[in-house]
């Protein structure tokens, strides 16, 4: 099962496909404009999208941009324009794969399960740092072999840190690369983050474990000694 969130203004398909995507095991939240959609896939993060290019409020590969610049989630393009003119830009855009209207709901599960299929073969291996395990396939860190309750920046902002163990990293990288935004004004954003992640990892600014602050430089994951 996976959770898909549908990008879709015709009322009929989104119902029609949110039901059969539900009937094959699915978890389907959907949107009939762009501006919502892109709200939703930022605030829940689903496991992939499905996006409709027609939309009222803004153009769907527009909105593919503006989700590129904010997210890796898998992105399905499904259209009823099918030439090479409109589709290859989509897919250079970023787009994993499309399908032409009309479409079934199972020929969609095909492509959906195709895509997730691809993107965790892509996915790194888990991360070991010290009795601190991190997966980005199942989007979960443990502590002492015990689940830590991570929102999904937090879990983002972890597994950067723990890719990157003994490193310093700034404060700039971790907007540009996590928060994929420009540094400048945002860095308390990042210091709120880290102080969430020293609470749940049972430590503090004073008192670090894993996550040291190099003072006027960054913040570095290590070891404890």
């Amino acid at each position: 099962m996976a959770d898909i969130l549908l990008i879709e203004d015709d009322v009929t398909i989104r119902t029609a496909l949110s039901r059969g995507l539900r009937d094959l095991g699915h978890a389907v939240s959907s949107s009939p404009t762009a501006l919502d959609g892109l709200r939703m896939a930022v605030q829940d993060r689903p496991d992939l999208i499905v996006l409709d290019l027609g939309l009222p409020d803004l153009d769907g590969a527009e909105l593919l941009r503006m989700l590129r610049a904010v997210s890796k989630i898998p992105v399905i393009v499904a259209t009823a324009r099918d030439g090479d003119a409109e589709m290859v830009p989509v897919l250079d855009a970023g787009a994993d794969d499309y399908v032409v209207k009309p479409y079934s709901a199972a020929q969609l599960d095909a492509r959906i399960r195709a895509v997730l299929r691809r993107a965790g073969e892509s996915a790194p291996d888990p991360l070991q740092v010290g009795a601190l395990r991190v997966d980005p396939r199942a989007r979960l860190a443990e502590l002492d072999g015990a689940a830590l309750d991570l929102t999904p920046r937090e879990f983002d902002v972890l597994h950067y840190l723990a890719a990157r163990a003994g490193e310093v990293v700034t404060k700039r990288e971790l907007l540009t690369e996590v928060w994929q935004l420009p540094y400048g004004g945002a860095d308390k954003t990042v210091d709120v983050h880290l102080s969430w992640l020293r609470r749940k990892l049972g430590e503090t600014a004073a008192e670090p474990r894993y996550l040291h602050t190099v003072r006027g430089v960054g913040v570095k994951l290590v070891e404890p000694s």
